[in-house]
């Protein structure tokens, strides 16, 4: 968003609205309060995401894959891109066939960030 000044996505915000309509449950709130609470609850699907990723790929090394730190990289990368994008796409929110190569690689790098923090953050500490 920053490199391109591209607005925000609007994905999670309607990936909470399909969920919350599929599970009957309302979203309270005057239309100001409800869209920032959709807005609100979008941004921490995302932090959630992270973290089962995070907890799951130290559930993989606790039972003792021990892969490189670039290997662990794209596994914790790839599971994270597939976590954030394969519940939108199943929804039809979002087709990654439809994507430009732009759109690829602005999901891919964040995503490829975040495998190698998360990579080397589990080998510094376990040294």
């Amino acid at each position: 968003m920053t490199v391109r000044g591209r607005p925000a996505s609007s994905t999670p915000e309607r990936s909470v609205e399909r969920l919350a309509a599929a599970a009957h449950v309302p979203i309270p709130g005057d239309e100001t309060a409800r869209r920032n609470r959709v807005s609100a609850i979008g941004g921490l699907t995302g932090i959630a995401t992270g973290v089962a990723v995070g907890a799951g790929y130290g559930l993989l090394r606790a039972a003792g894959l021990r892969l490189p730190t670039w290997g662990g990289a794209l596994l914790a990368g790839a599971i994270a891109m597939a976590a954030a994008n394969v519940p939108m796409t199943a929804t039809g929110i979002t087709d990654p066939a439809e994507w430009s190569g732009a759109d690829w690689l602005a999901d891919a790098l964040p995503h490829a960030a975040y495998g190698a923090v998360t990579a080397a953050t589990y080998a510094a500490t376990e040294r």
